[in-house]
């Protein structure tokens, strides 16, 4: 045919300046798109062979080659699917944004079952646009009588379409690349947004540089004849992904370097959910549990969700619930509805339904691991109960479905459920969950508690404190105290009516003289006869107070204006310990005043330090006065 010159038909006024330069958020995305194309093609032409439409040998070899020619400054992506006739460019390229693949099934959507096209061919295609100068389609269409074709546009409105000269099936798209593709005259560049976004795409992709010498033989690699091996080109992509399998058809080994070669993360996941629906929606995927430890503030988990083995985006939170964002893992789902540019979802209530699923099968998953393997669970759960924690305070439904299984690991080293816990110490202190922070700040109240048979829990993450105010407004009559918030009945003993009025005198005494020699006025003293004499000072902050001071601190670093809040903490003493009787016996001796006054000073900063940590003018004199009274021992 003669060269036919014309108008692009553009179906509302200056669309294309628009799709140009806003259809798509990010440039690279052209090469999902053009890729996506070429992969449409061959499905189509697939399933024409399958219909009987078109004849092709059974071991056909699909595939998909993009090409950069430094030289020429151009990039080329080629496909041998169904190729187009010049009627279906005036069609599907000239008239912007009519849908190729729409087209394409409702004229077959009687002779065969539905099956996923990708793209809408028009928008897709004029992403091309984004990077390149010119574009070019060479292209020879499947049918016998076909005459190839040769389209031309230089990104105006503008565009030739004359006879080509392709001899095979199949399409060519040629991009000159311009100003704003200069990013992409860079084979890594190429190859790694292939990767980025075609990893899992159902035909083979290959990349050649040409100009560039490729290695066909491999370094020192020679067969047992003695002659060079020839090495085959790769694909950069892998067709069957592991999460389009059967759960029961994949090893372990297979989800865990499926893990690794997705992710580049060579520590092992701890465990891993694979989802595979068909019905009311089609979905599948692999969930994969990285170990979370103390990084929860830090860390940052990657889902990839695709369309049809097309990536999407990351961490889309429409289709994945926040808390799950923290994990690691592929979803892929064609039924997301997705807009024209497939970069974004469109509302939909479906989208939902899909969260809801995703979330469900993910406590699904976490409750058949706590019924059936219980000790796994147990060994996992000190990096996988923050996220689970976090499921809870942000989704309802979540918390609901796993309430049951939340473990508290506690001082005596083994896991309960809550319900556990409250019954076997409900003697001591029923409905009362005492929680340990900081194992080895708070030992000595934890070697207490151990004197005593009693037993806390061990709290020490950050997600802590908000949990145990949720699991508090969840069951009421259950409250949590910090193993310092109080010392029990169980650890004091009662004092004697007769003894009453000189107890009360001593601790007066003591009121006194500590606020004296520590100069704090407002310094609150409790004198208690404990069962260990071992023990002579310890401080007590209630649960109550000690919440309002963090939430003051919280609030003031965020420029609240909250302020510090006074000290609420009680420096109980025991009466029954030598050094304490030493104090009340010699506070009013003369000569014993220095004795007295080190004593007092040294039994507070010890019970602090059980309690919180020293600031550096308090370390500093604890150390001084400690190298004092071991110079008096001399």
């Amino acid at each position: 045919m003669s060269i036919e010159k014309g108008s692009l038909s553009i179906h509302s006024e200056n669309i294309f300046p628009i799709i140009k330069k806003w259809l798509y958020s990010d440039h690279d995305i052209f090469v999902r798109e053009l890729i996506s194309n070429g992969s449409d093609a061959i499905t189509k032409l697939k399933k024409l062979v399958t219909m009987g439409e078109v004849d092709l040998p059974s071991d056909e070899a699909y595939k998909i080659i993009v090409r950069y020619d430094e030289k020429a400054g151009t990039l080329t992506f080629t496909d041998n699917g169904i190729g187009l006739t010049a009627e279906e460019v005036k069609k599907y390229i000239n008239q912007i944004a009519f849908s190729g693949a729409e087209d394409f099934l409702n004229t077959y959507k009687d002779k065969a079952d539905s099956e996923q096209i990708i793209g809408h061919f028009g928008l897709g295609f004029y992403s091309a646009f984004m990077v390149a100068q010119q574009v070019e389609i060479k292209s020879l269409s499947y049918k016998s009588d076909a005459t190839p074709i040769h389209w031309t546009c230089d990104g105006g409105t503008e565009f030739e379409l004359e006879d080509g000269d392709r001899s095979e099936r199949g399409t060519d798209i040629i991009l000159h690349l311009g100003e704003d593709g200069k990013e992409f005259k860079n084979a890594y560049k190429i190859k790694s947004t292939i990767e980025k976004y075609c990893s899992f795409m159902p035909y083979e992709i290959y990349f050649e540089e040409v100009g560039k010498e490729e290695d066909s033989v491999e370094d020192n690699a020679v067969d047992k004849d003695g002659k060079d091996t020839v090495v085959e080109p790769k694909p950069l992509n892998e067709v069957s992904p592991l999460y389009l399998k059967q759960p029961s058809e994949c090893t372990d080994e297979e989800y865990k370097a499926f893990y690794r070669d997705t992710f580049m993360d060579f520590k092992e996941p701890l465990f891993w959910i694979h989802l595979n629906m068909d019905y009311p929606f089609n979905l599948k995927g692999i969930l994969y549990f990285p170990k979370l430890g103390n990084e929860f503030e830090n860390i940052e988990g990657q889902i990839k969700l695709y369309n049809s083995q097309v990536f999407v985006a990351e961490n889309i939170k429409e289709v994945i619930p926040e808390f799950l964002l923290l994990l690691k893992g592929v979803i892929d789902c064609p039924d997301l509805p997705l807009n024209v540019s497939r970069s974004f979802l469109q509302n939909d209530g479906f989208v939902k339904k899909i969260s809801d699923y995703i979330s469900k099968k993910v406590a699904d998953r976490l409750k058949s691991l706590y019924k059936n393997e219980k000790e796994s669970y147990e060994k996992f759960w000190g990096d996988i109960h923050p996220f689970i924690k976090f499921g809870g305070l942000r989704d309802e439904k979540f918390y609901d479905k796993v309430k049951d299984i939340l473990l508290y690991k506690t001082t005596t080293g083994d896991y309960v459920v809550l319900n556990d816990y409250l019954e076997r110490n409900k003697e001591k202190h029923e409905n009362k969950v005492y929680y340990v922070t900081d194992a080895v700040q708070q030992a000595q109240y934890i070697k207490m508690f151990k004197d005593h048979d009693m037993e806390a829990v061990i709290l020490e993450h950050n997600i802590d404190q908000a949990f145990i105010s949720h699991i508090e407004a969840k069951t009421s009559d259950v409250k949590f105290a910090r193993i310092d918030a109080d010392l029990t009945d169980v650890m004091k003993e009662e004092i004697h009516e007769d003894d009453q009025e000189a107890h009360d005198a001593s601790a007066e005494q003591l009121q006194k003289l500590f606020a004296d020699v520590l100069s704090k006025e407002d310094i609150k003293v409790q004198l208690e006869s404990l069962k260990s004499e071992d023990i002579s000072a310890v401080i007590v902050l209630a649960e109550e107070s000690r919440r309002m001071q963090d939430m003051s601190k919280m609030y003031g670093f965020m420029g609240m204006g909250l302020g510090d809040m006074p000290s609420d903490e009680t420096l109980i003493l025991n009466k029954k310990n030598k050094i304490v009787n030493f104090i009340l016996t010699n506070h009013g001796e003369a000569d014993k005043k220095e004795d007295v006054k080190l004593f007092c000073e040294h039994l507070y900063d010890l019970a602090l330090m059980s309690h919180k940590p020293l600031d550096a003018e308090a370390m500093t004199k604890f150390i001084q006065r400690s190298q004092s009274l071991l110079t008096r021992m001399i």
